[in-house]
């Protein structure tokens, strides 16, 4: 017979994986393991490592798991903390080494994906997650790098076939969210109905979940309600990246001065997808404001 998921509405990973994947980080870190099974004690304790990461405790983590990485779980988590610091060269070459050792081990194959998608190496990070048996955590990965690929056809398949075995899963709800923004049209509302009770709710809300709800206002055209979301997620983290980047957005398309936001997300994340961006379109735009000064002059 075989034994209950961990992660399964009946198992004891539910509650902190949740917490987790409704981005209540500091509610993961906080959570009491004590009473876990010992088989469960090890994924506990990386989501809670992946959770300070995500706090931007990249180097605590670091030194915590310095002595542990013969497990590779561990070094797993290792390698996510070398990505989020930026030391891609040696987070891939560790992923690239576990891959090989440990390419069955489903902690590998999540941390894993997440450390080669981050370094733009897609391919290679599909190819590891697929070795998958079931796990939500690699499909959700998997549907996020089919989106960024423009291959929503195949995130629409990656999350149909998760919905067939795990109906009522939130991580299968939130995928098929992300692949709902893609989507458009009525899927903009059913989006925002999941990621809205989400926010709203006190025991689930969290900025991740407020940056969605006002990511799906905006594409429904509600902007006061997208800046209300994103003004209620700065209040909890005021230099959350992703809160300030969409608001940086809202304020470009509503035609405001964003020079305030634009160094504020520079400040807390000078590597982040938008500023590199903006940097790239307004190069773009000297170019080409250069050649045709040059012809008005001549």
């Amino acid at each position: 017979m075989a034994g209950i998921d961990p992660y399964s509405a009946e198992g004891e990973l539910i509650n902190i994986h949740s917490h987790f994947h409704q981005g209540q980080y500091q509610e993961v870190v906080d959570f009491d393991t004590s009473n876990l099974s010992p088989e469960n004690e090890l994924p506990a304790r990386v989501l809670a490592l992946r959770a300070r990461v995500a706090l931007g405790h990249a180097d605590d983590v670091l030194a915590d798991v310095k002595g542990d990485t013969e497990e590779p779980e561990l070094a797993a988590v290792a390698a996510l903390a070398q990505s989020a610091l930026g030391k891609t060269d040696d987070a891939v070459k560790a992923i690239e080494e576990l891959a090989q050792s440990a390419g069955d081990n489903q902690t590998v194959q999540v941390l894993g994906g997440l450390v080669l998608q981050a370094a733009g190496k897609s391919d290679d990070a599909l190819e590891l997650l697929s070795k998958h048996s079931g796990s939500l955590d690699a499909i959700a990965i998997i549907t996020q790098i089919h989106l960024q690929q423009n291959r929503t056809d195949l995130a629409v398949k990656e999350v149909a076939a998760a919905r067939r075995w795990a109906q009522d899963s939130l991580l299968v709800n939130i995928a098929e969210s992300w692949v709902g923004l893609r989507l458009g049209g009525d899927k903009y509302q059913q989006a925002f109905y999941v990621f809205e009770e989400l926010a709203q709710a006190p025991a689930t809300s969290s900025i991740v979940t407020l940056v969605s709800q006002a990511v799906c206002e905006l594409h429904l055209g509600r902007v006061e309600e997208a800046q209300a979301a994103l003004e209620q997620a700065l209040q909890k983290q005021p230099d959350n990246a992703d809160a300030i980047a969409n608001l940086l957005l809202l304020t470009l398309i509503t035609g405001k001065d964003a020079t305030e936001l634009t160094s504020s997300l520079k400040k807390s994340a000078p590597r982040h997808a938008m500023i590199t961006d903006l940097e790239e379109k307004s190069d773009l735009f000297d170019k080409a404001a250069s050649k045709f000064s040059a012809k008005v002059a001549a």
